[in-house]
């Protein structure tokens, strides 16, 4: 099977060669090929990866335009770095997807009279729009393909997955499905007589169900429409449902092929159905088939997810104390081993996962371990590879961004530790990223505050010294589910999403200095209501939730105030005290030291 890497001499070029050459037959200049599947999620299946098989690019987000005498890259900040080294220069033009906009390249780059093709089951509607108006400023147009393009000339592609769908039990989802349809059902917008659910995070939480379609995230790949009796139309593959879980979704859910999809919707829109379908996560192609009977509203089931009840938050805790001690045996491990010399990243980030795979309702990590050292800790989601793995070399920094999924909840967390004695300049940058981290650990704010109106507090002490991350600083976190979920964030990006209690966010602000060393120190919080006597409102505030030392090597202890000492100390007692326990001696002697009182 092709392996899918593009950018081997001559692979790319071969590809890429072929995907014009089919273009020209079909009368077509260019051509848009997104990281997105037909789900719109962060994750796809080896049969969707057309971005990694065609350029190279392995990012999460991403989209190539092709037209026949030049190409181009679109990556955020996140990947600036990694499309660099991963992408070839001579046939992709590598551009910072906010500097340099996609649609302004093809605004600039198209001829008059020529036409860019598109998957519509690739690209929402918002995108459609946008690049169809890049390219009439251009004088050309954009045009709605039959089948995809680079599946054409993909002529090894894998299968679609088909693995089972599997019941999320009670004990950990805290509410069942016929109560979440029936509550989400009441919810519908005014006139909606339906929802299309194409978010398929959505439809898993909906219905307490699980899978493995998609990498390191439990998702069945699946399309569903909920009316407004609670009933369910889900498009899934039938194979992927056996008998035990057929009789758990019951009579209120009806199961048909996602072949059928597209003639359902247009039926619901003959027999004059409103059909309520958000346009942020929704394909283009669904806006098509239902014509004027789509009513423009937001996914119903992402707030309610977001929102975790009682026994998800209950998990989730048990989750991370699982976890930390899974971690802190490993930061014991790398202090005893990297002295010695010689460890590399990739069999360092193996070792941190065995540590994780003998705990309790494990199933599998929530994304691939970033293990970066020294310089490659500066490319923010960096992959190691034979290619470019990096020893931990004494003097240099070791950046690990890891997670786990386990039955009843989800981890995510950062850790930058010093290998050997740390620069001064290393100590003030990890310093002040920890005030930053601190910062929004302490922060108290009124009900009604959005992520983006407390980003600035985790960026203060390095804006102070003229420095920035190119990240948001958090995202939400599932139970169970995607370790990236919506719609709550922390970050520069304005948001109208207002952080509510039982919401999992991340707490991730970084320093990344490139060609030399990378910073990040990440936890995940749990929004929840803050006891203020005499508050004049409402307030709320955050619990942390992951357990694991922070490098009391890399803190340079006079930049800290006093109460952030003793924050730092408070949270390391209570690693140890929960830790502590879950581990062996020579761990436990390590953890004391680590976490020591400053």
């Amino acid at each position: 099977m092709d392996d899918g890497r593009a950018g081997l001499p001559g692979r790319a070029a071969e590809k890429l060669a072929r995907l014009r050459a089919e273009l020209k037959r079909r009368s077509v200049t260019g051509y848009l090929v997104p990281r997105a599947d037909e789900y719109q999620g962060e994750y796809v299946p080896a049969s969707a990866q057309r971005l990694a098989w065609l350029t190279g690019f392995t990012g999460s987000a991403g989209l190539a335009v092709i037209l026949a005498e030049n190409a181009a890259v679109f990556v955020d900040g996140r990947y600036t770095l990694q499309v660099e080294a991963e992408v070839d220069g001579t046939l992709y033009e590598r551009r910072h997807i906010s500097e340099s906009p996609a649609s302004r390249w093809i605004a600039e780059n198209l001829k008059p009279a020529e036409a860019i093709g598109y998957d519509p089951k690739l690209h929402t509607l918002g995108e459609v729009e946008r690049y169809r108006a890049a390219a009439e400023k251009a004088g050309g147009k954009l045009l709605a393909l039959e089948g995809n393009v680079v599946d054409v000339i993909w002529t090894d592609r894998p299968p679609p997955p088909l693995t089972p769908v599997v019941p999320q039990e009670l004990r950990f989802a805290g509410e069942s499905a016929d109560l979440k349809r029936a509550r989400i059902a009441a919810a519908l917008a005014d006139g909606a007589d339906a929802v299309i659910l194409t978010a398929v995070d959505s439809i898993a939480w909906l219905l307490n169900i699980r899978g493995s379609d998609v990498p390191h995230t439990p998702l069945p790949l699946s399309f569903a429409v909920l009316h407004r009796d609670a009933s369910v139309d889900l498009f899934i593959e039938r194979a992927k449902i056996g008998a035990a879980t057929f009789a758990y979704l019951g009579a209120g859910v009806r199961i048909a092929a996602p072949a059928n999809f597209g003639s359902f919707l247009e039926g619901l829109a003959a027999a004059g159905k409103h059909i309520q379908v958000d346009p942020a996560n929704a394909a283009a192609w669904v806006f098509d088939r239902l014509g004027a009977a789509a009513l423009r509203a937001t996914d119903p089931c992402q707030l309610p997810k977001a929102c975790k009840n009682a026994a998800e938050l209950d998990g989730t805790r048990a989750a991370h104390r699982r976890d930390g001690a899974a971690l802190t045996r490993f930061l014991a491990w790398l202090a005893r081993e990297a002295p010695k010399g010689g460890l590399r990243e990739i069999e360092v980030s193996d070792r941190l996962e065995a540590f994780r795979r003998g705990g309790e309702n494990f199933r599998d990590l929530s994304f691939p371990t970033i293990s970066g050292a020294g310089s490659n800790g500066a490319i923010v989601h960096y992959h190691a590879s034979p290619a470019t793995e990096r020893v931990l070399e004494p003097g240099s920094l070791y950046l690990v961004d890891s997670g786990a999924q386990y039955l009843d909840g989800t981890t995510d967390v950062t850790r930058t530790v010093a290998i050997g004695t740390p620069t001064a300049e290393m100590k003030d940058r990890f310093t002040r990223v920890l005030k930053g981290h601190i910062a929004l650990a302490t922060c108290r704010f009124p009900k009604g505050t959005t992520g983006s109106q407390l980003d600035a507090l985790a960026r203060y002490s390095l804006w102070q010294a003229g420095l920035d991350y190119d990240h948001g600083t958090g995202h939400g976190v599932g139970a169970y589910l995607s370790v990236h979920e919506g719609p709550q964030r922390i970050s520069k990006v304005a948001s109208t999403v207002a952080l509510q209690p039982g919401m999992i966010v991340s707490n991730e602000p970084g320093f990344y200095k490139a060609g030399a060393f990378g910073i990040r120190i990440e936890n995940l919080v749990a929004v929840k209501e803050a006891e203020i006597e005499g508050a004049d409102r409402k307030y709320l505030e955050f619990e942390t939730l992951t357990l694991a030392p922070i490098d009391l090597n890399c803190v340079e202890v006079d930049l800290l105030t006093d109460a952030e000492k003793a924050w730092l100390n408070a949270y390391h007692a209570r690693v140890r005290e929960v830790v502590g326990p879950q581990v062996d001696d020579a761990t436990r002697q390590w953890l004391n030291e680590a976490t020591r009182a400053i």
